[in-house]
């Protein structure tokens, strides 16, 4: 009786412990934590990291001596840029595949133009002043022996931004792909790191390369941007060459193929079904960029596996009124 007693106990610790793992959660500090401190600078990774995310999510641009920079934009963007003089940019600068790194580092990202529209969005941010944009290794650096909540080493999703029109020049697929997994064999990151684009020619690449590196397809369909619509050939241009409709019009199934472990539509876009369908498929979603705490309790009431924020401290307070762990 006493065994038998003894094996039911142990038998609900193990479904216990495997019902938390099931339900753990992915908080992603966007940009770092771009509401409280400037974007994709090491202070707004910090900043995320002392607010106690499990994944930093950030942007990539490749300059012209091969070095991974930390920059939404792909190119000096006015609005957060000045120069080595101090003053600010009076519209967009050079792309970044044009300039050396040393080039990049002299200008200062570390607060918002209150000039530039931008600023308006961001009124909580906390200027840093002579913030540069952080190469990807110092960012492997700031994180590699910290932890999320619950414990887990912390992860990377990191962006290729690349766009299939090329607007502003970038590196192409191949030396992009090649250039992000280089560096993450490099540091040792490569079971950390997760690969997310919208243009899925990069994610296709890094697949080929590294099988074993994770990848996310990003997706969205709104009136300012839509990655779904097809060309006259059927495809859409952001989907290295597949066919929505030879997948029944699914996306989860459309990354599914594209090889993504993680599919992150616009927050918006997000219905349970597709939420259902993907983790059916074995893919985890995660919305992307949910910043008022109600769209982020609705999001959680979908199921969904995570999500990604300018504010990592008001999604702390969601989930735990919510009662639902930290990856």
């Amino acid at each position: 009786m006493r065994l038998r007693y003894f094996l039911l106990l142990i038998a609900g610790w193990v479904t216990l412990g495997l019902l938390q793992s099931v339900h753990a959660f992915d908080l992603q500090g966007h940009r770092g934590a771009r509401g409280l401190a400037p974007e994709n600078t090491i202070a707004a990774f910090g900043m995320a990291l002392s607010i106690g995310v499990s994944t930093l999510e950030t942007d990539l641009g490749l300059t012209s001596d091969g070095v991974l920079v930390l920059s939404h934009e792909p190119r000096l963007a006015a609005a957060l840029t000045r120069g080595p003089d101090g003053t600010w940019l009076k519209e967009d600068g050079a792309p970044l595949v044009r300039l050396s790194y040393n080039d990049v580092e002299r200008y200062d990202v570390g607060r918002l133009n209150p000039d530039h529209r931008y600023a308006a969005q961001f009124p909580q941010q906390k200027p840093v002043d002579g913030e540069r944009l952080p190469t990807l290794s110092a960012l492997f650096d700031l994180a590699r022996d910290r932890r999320s909540p619950g414990g887990a080493p912390i992860r990377f999703n990191i962006e290729t931004k690349v766009t299939p029109a090329a607007e502003v020049p970038t590196a192409d697929a191949r030396t992009f792909a090649q250039a992000v997994v280089t560096a993450v064999r490099r540091a040792g990151m490569a079971e950390r790191v997760t690969v997310q684009s919208f243009d899925w020619s990069t994610l296709v690449e890094v697949r080929r390369l590294a099988p074993d590196m994770a990848t996310a397809c990003l997706t969205i369909e709104s009136a300012n941007m839509n990655t779904l619509r097809p060309s006259p050939d059927g495809a859409s241009p952001w989907h290295a060459g597949l066919k929505l409709a030879d997948y029944g019009n699914s996306l989860p199934r459309l990354a599914r193929a594209a090889g993504c472990s993680t599919w992150s539509p616009f927050w918006r876009n997000v219905t349970e079904p597709a939420v259902a369908e993907a983790n059916g498929l074995g893919l985890r979603v995660v919305p992307w960029t949910l910043n008022e705490p109600a769209d982020m309790e609705r999001m959680i009431d979908l199921g969904v596996d995570g999500l990604i924020t300018d504010y990592p401290d008001r999604a702390r307070h969601v989930l735990a009124a919510k009662g639902v762990s930290i990856d």
